[in-house]
C-alpha cells in the first residue's frame, strides 16, 4: 500500500468519525474529558477517539459488517464516566476507587444515557466493553469490536507505545448549571 493510499485510508476513517460522532465530539461534557488521565500520558477524549477510530479500522479489515454509527457513537461514549479515576475516592464520581475497571461501565451508560439518545447497541458496547471483567459478554458485533478496539489501544497506551498527541493538566470541572 502506497502512502497516497495510506492517507486517504486515514482520511476516510476521520470523515466518518466525525459524521457518526459528531454530537458527541461538540458536546461540553465530552470536551472537558481532555481534563481526565485515562492511561499513560492520553487523555480520556484522546483515547476514546482512538478507539472509535481503532475499531472502524478493525471493523473494515475483518469485514465485521458492523453499524459503523452505532460503532462510532458506542466508542466514543465507552469511557464516559467523566471523573478522574486516578484521584483513589476523592472525585465524587468515583464511588469504588479501588474497583474503576470494574465499575466505570455502569456509570459511563448512565452518563451517556442521560445526555445522549442511545440505541440498545450503544448501550450493550458501553456497558460490556470491559469484558470479561463486566462478567455478562457483549451480545452485538459492534460490542465485540469495541471491546478488542478498547483492549488495543489500552495496552499501547499504557506501555507508552501510543503517546498522547494533546498534553493533559489535571483540571477540575466545574459543576454545570
Amino acid at each position: 500500500m502506497t502512502r497516497q493510499e495510506k492517507f486517504e485510508r486515514h482520511k476516510k476513517i476521520r470523515e466518518l468519525l466525525h459524521k457518526h460522532g459528531k454530537e458527541i465530539l461538540s458536546s461540553r461534557s465530552f470536551i472537558l474529558s481532555h481534563g481526565f488521565i485515562q492511561h499513560g500520558d492520553m487523555s480520556v477524549y484522546e483515547h476514546s477517539i482512538n478507539v472509535a477510530d481503532r475499531a472502524l479500522r478493525i471493523n473494515r479489515f475483518l469485514h465485521v459488517k458492523c453499524k459503523e454509527r452505532e460503532l462510532v457513537r458506542g466508542a466514543l461514549l465507552h469511557d464516559y464516566f467523566l471523573y478522574d479515576w486516578h484521584k483513589d475516592g476523592k472525585d465524587k464520581g468515583n464511588v469504588h476507587p479501588k474497583l474503576h475497571g470494574f465499575f466505570h461501565p455502569g456509570t459511563a451508560l448512565k452518563n451517556a444515557s442521560r445526555d445522549f439518545v442511545l440505541t440498545p447497541r450503544e448501550k450493550d458496547i458501553i456497558k460490556k466493553h470491559m469484558w470479561p471483567l463486566t462478567i455478562v459478554p457483549p451480545l452485538c458485533r459492534e460490542a465485540w469490536v469495541v471491546t478488542l478496539a478498547d483492549k488495543y489501544c489500552s495496552t499501547m497506551e499504557t506501555l507508552g507505545l501510543h503517546k498522547a498527541k494533546i498534553k493533559v493538566k489535571y483540571i477540575d470541572i466545574p459543576e454545570q448549571d
